[in-house]
């Protein structure tokens, strides 16, 4: 039953709502708006704050349902608790939906960059984790200016939640792995994010997106 339990997280997380929410409500392809990613901060770009906030909730749903999924599959088996989350995280990142041919002709599968999806999964372990999780993560978005900046907090802090708790002995060391894997792909996926940091020009929200005009 595990790679039954991670192909059925993988499709899970393939699904894209950010993409289908936004051309059911303005009509547009958000792979060519921004940086072309499906998750949620395009889909604030291409459809407003409404559609965003239910693309960020349905992503972080799927990735809770896929420790869901795991513990009734997979019942005891708790590395799959952890693995099934993280393969969400990859199909929405890399979705079997979004396959296309690149400019080279060469296959490619689209997707997002996992931060809702990341943010799901520790909701999935253990559900009071949102109640830390996301104070900080709007936090780091207003108070850094940056999406990718918050994005790549995610999975840090989680890994942290973890080993706090496992340090205490409320739940299981394997936990961490979850947050230091998930932080492994949103790195991944952020790379040209992560350039333009290092670059300064990288693309800010409030008082940093005005500065740049």
């Amino acid at each position: 039953m595990q790679l039954v339990t991670l192909g059925l997280s993988y499709l899970l997380g393939s699904l894209p709502f950010g993409l289908l929410l936004a051309r059911l409500t303005t009509g547009q392809d958000i792979r060519q708006i921004g940086s072309g990613r499906t998750g949620t901060t395009n889909t604030l770009r291409a459809a407003g704050y409404p559609i965003a906030i239910i693309t960020f909730i349905l992503d972080m749903a799927k990735s809770a349902a896929g420790v869901w999924l795991a513990r009734w599959l997979a019942p005891g088996q708790i590395w799959m608790e952890v693995l099934a989350p993280i393969a969400v995280i990859v199909g929405h990142n890399y979705s079997i939906f979004l396959l296309e041919q690149d400019e080279r002709g060469r296959l490619r599968l689209r997707g997002g960059a996992g931060g809702a999806s990341a943010l799901g999964g520790t909701i999935g372990l253990w559900p009071p984790s949102i109640l830390i999780l996301l104070p900080v993560g709007i936090l780091i978005y207003f108070g850094v200016g940056y999406a990718s900046v918050a994005t790549m907090s995610i999975g840090l802090i989680a890994a942290l939640i973890f080993a706090v708790r496992a340090w205490l002995g409320l739940s299981s060391w394997i936990y961490v792995a979850y947050g230091l894997l998930a932080e492994i792909l949103l790195l991944w996926a952020l790379r040209p994010n992560i350039k333009n940091l290092l670059n300064g020009a990288e693309r800010g929200i409030g008082w940093r997106a005005r500065r740049k005009k």
